[in-house]
């Protein structure tokens, strides 16, 4: 005679669930956004410092090639991919590393305020520079 155990449809189980589904998520977009920018920052590491001279490389050059939406598209690409990828990876460092639950919400709260600032000014300079 079989048994038949029902899933726990408690609150704690759907939240276990959405928990590493989030965790899932976040794996996913890590492997992504790291092979994306690789592909990224090699290509501005090209433009920059091996297809033209780096004493060419000032506020003009940038203004140049930021007359095409491309080029800023690109940067915005380069400047989002790496604060998302690299806050993500200190919010996991803090989740690891930091065991008091209040100081691991401090923490937190500082790298996404640093991180949404940096978003901000970064994107406001490339939209109107």
């Amino acid at each position: 005679m079989a048994t038949v155990v029902d899933r726990p449809s408690s609150s704690a189980a759907r939240g276990r669930r959405s928990r590493q589904s989030f965790e899932t998520w976040q794996w996913f977009f890590m492997r992504i956004s790291g092979l994306v920018l690789v592909v990224l920052a090699l290509g501005h590491f090209a433009l920059t410092h091996i297809i033209n001279d780096v004493t060419d490389t000032n506020a003009n050059f940038v203004a140049d090639r930021w007359q095409n939406p491309l080029w800023r598209t690109y940067d915005w690409a380069l400047l989002t991919l790496a604060l998302f990828h690299g806050l993500h990876g200190l919010r996991v460092i803090t989740e690891d590393y930091v065991r008091s639950p209040g100081k691991r919400a401090a923490v937190k709260a500082v790298l996404y305020v640093v991180a949404s600032t940096l978003f901000v000014y970064g994107t406001i300079t490339i939209i109107t520079f």
